[in-house]
């Protein structure tokens, strides 16, 4: 033993999910063996990590000109009229969500 190649031992724990998910990605690939399989992804396995301010910035907008426009469908159904007002801040909150979708994408080239 004092000889081997790998002389330190590494142990973790897993819940039964994680070791399930674990042997389904390792059934994907040639080896059978725990070790080799770990090793290879804590060494060559990447994190991705996806900035996603843009796309929470988009859903509020989404969210704001679903309420304008709900407001608006009530006051309208119950007889009431559409202001120009309200249409100008839908047309705004719009050209808002196209910015932010057109900035999302090209921050994705």
């Amino acid at each position: 033993m004092a000889n081997r190649k790998r002389n330190i031992q590494m142990k973790f724990w897993v819940t039964e999910e994680e070791k399930r998910l674990i042997d389904e990605k390792m059934s994907q690939l040639p080896t059978k063996r725990y070790g080799a399989y770990l090793r290879k992804m804590a060494i060559d396995g990447y994190i991705i990590q996806v900035d996603t301010t843009d796309i929470r910035e988009m859903t509020k907008a989404l969210g704001s000109i679903g309420r304008n426009i709900n407001q608006i469908a009530k006051r309208v159904n119950a007889g009431g009229p559409a202001y120009q007002a309200d249409m100008e801040e839908i047309r705004e909150r719009l050209e808002q969500i196209w910015q932010l979708q057109r900035r999302i994408l090209l921050s994705q080239r």
